[in-house]
């Protein structure tokens, strides 16, 4: 059975990515499109309009051609907007890159997404130099001053007075999503994908003009791409940026702005159900908290919406899906529920072992097939051949059912990535590099259930004969490697690591004993 949306579909123009999202800037002018939050400096519409348009220029008067790859690794700040859609007007694609990254991962990401040319800001500027050595990036430029790197001004040119030609099917964005092999895929997003999410988003959440939003979920992360700055950028609204989470500082952007919308992940909705500085500020002007990035309970967002007094829903998606297949619209809040299938979206629930279609209230993997779900992987044909198969359909890899009145509930993962704050985190990665360890003789990774990260990753190894090693020595030698969020935070030695007959891990018995 297919399930579509109980709203009517939205209209989704075939028209650059650029151009929608900033189709009503120059008209806007003088109102603030984002203010950097812990400084209070604006950019106007109008500016932004202008600065996009400059750098789109700049590019293209430098020989930036349809297609070149341009890598930007950037905490939230206005900047971020202007080189995403300035690279996107000159026809080119943006790949995203998490600062948090080592050099190492950075160095995959940059091979793999081909990127020519590397933007960052002065903090991450020695990663950035390790990490480029070796591979495509031919140039390095930085937002602000350095004393060594030019400046993203020196990229600005004479005003691009049309968007480079594209197609809807063209590539535009490259972020990186886990899988569960371990290895990060880029995740192949194109003109048409983020219009028509943008769409759908904008129209079934009732994102407005007079909005304003607390933009503290990373722009690098599609959700923070999508959904708080393009989605926001389109309606109009104005987005207060936060280069980092600070719980205080969060709170007064809150009151200082009139926040109106909240977008955030469970983590944060634990503070604000929970944290006693929650009571010093006046949160009164939200109308909603939006959740996303990994599951949350209805006891968790019915205790902060109570405290707060304010509706906190949640939706769900995914890299490959731009990243919106459900939300909870206005008025139609169901605590637990990711909320109702998004317009121009169909959803399939189906039995993972007889494939066949499910009915409602019963359990099964969630398809989802739209005009957001992605065109592929990357330089991996298998890894999209198993996600998406030949009608579209997206296999989600998550157990759901939908109820009577279309919202759809996740109840169950099929696949092991671990969600920690939001962010994937996969098995097998950590596996391979705990048995590089001289120590470790076989190796699991499987997720903890934890309140306010959502699950923490714990490490169970085994040591081979002889080896004197602590936990702690583990956990660092893992921690020295990886990104912060992929970090063990618990390390178990155990005889062995508990398999099938076909030599899979069976994590449920390990998540059983953590």
């Amino acid at each position: 059975m297919i399930f579509t949306s109980p709203l009517p579909d939205v209209e989704i123009p075939d028209v650059p990515m650029t151009t929608y999202v900033l189709a009503r800037a120059v008209e806007l002018g003088d109102k603030p499109a984002l203010i950097d939050g812990p400084t209070g400096r604006v950019l106007t519409y109008a500016a932004l309009d202008a600065a996009t348009r400059s750098l789109a220029g700049g590019l293209v008067a430098r020989g930036f051609s349809k297609g070149d790859t341009v890598a930007l690794m950037s905490p939230n700040i206005p900047e971020f907007a202007v080189i995403f859609h300035g690279v996107a007007m000159a026809g080119g694609i943006v790949t995203t890159i998490n600062p948090t990254y080592t050099a190492n991962e950075v160095h995959h990401q940059l091979i793999d997404a081909g990127a020519t040319m590397l933007i960052t800001i002065p903090l991450f500027l020695e990663t950035a130099r390790t990490a480029a050595e070796g591979t495509g990036v031919t140039e390095i430029f930085v937002i602000g001053e350095s004393d060594d790197t030019p400046s993203l001004t020196s990229l600005m040119g004479a005003p691009l007075a049309e968007h480079v030609p594209v197609a809807k099917d063209d590539l535009v964005v490259l972020p990186y999503s886990s899988g569960t092999t371990g290895v990060s895929k880029g995740v192949m997003l194109n003109h048409g994908n983020l219009v028509a999410n943008v769409a759908q988003v904008g129209s079934a959440g009732d994102i407005r003009e007079d909005e304003k939003f607390i933009a503290v979920l990373p722009f690098f992360h599609i959700y923070g791409m999508q959904v708080l700055m393009n989605t926001g950028l389109r309606a109009g609204a104005t987005i207060i940026t936060m280069p980092r989470f600070d719980l205080e500082q969060f709170l007064q952007l809150h009151q200082e702005h009139g926040i109106t919308r909240s977008f955030v992940a469970p983590p944060i909705v634990v503070a604000l159900a929970k944290h006693p500085l929650v009571d010093n500020y006046d949160l009164s002007a939200l109308r909603q908290v939006f959740s996303g990035a990994a599951p949350l309970s209805a006891e968790l967002s019915l205790e902060a919406g109570a405290r707060i007094d304010c509706e906190v829903v949640q939706g769900y998606g995914m890299t490959e899906m731009s990243p919106v297949s459900h939300l909870t619209p206005p008025g139609m809040f169901k605590p637990g529920s990711v909320g109702i299938t998004a317009p121009n979206t169909q959803t399939r629930i189906v039995d993972p072992i007889t494939g066949k279609d499910l009915d409602v209230n019963e359990d099964g993997e969630l398809w989802v097939r739209g005009p957001q779900v992605m065109a592929g992987y990357l330089n991996n044909p298998k890894a999209t051949a198993d996600t998406l198969d030949s009608e579209g359909w997206l296999h989600t890899g998550d157990i759901a059912h939908i109820d009577d009145d279309a919202h759809v509930w996740i109840v169950d993962r099929l696949k092991e990535l671990i969600k920690y704050k939001g962010f994937q985190v996969a098995p097998a990665e950590l596996e391979a590099l705990l048995l590089t360890h001289p120590a470790v003789a076989d190796a699991a990774v499987v997720g903890k259930l934890d309140e306010e990260a959502g699950e923490l990753p714990i490490g169970f190894v085994v040591l081979r004969p002889g080896a004197e090693v602590s936990e702690d020595d583990i956990a660092a030698f893992v921690a020295g490697q990886v990104a912060t969020y992929k970090q063990l935070r618990e390390v178990h030695f155990i005889d062995a690591v508990p398999k099938s007959a076909s030599g899979k891990i069976l994590r449920r018995m390990l998540r059983d004993q953590s």
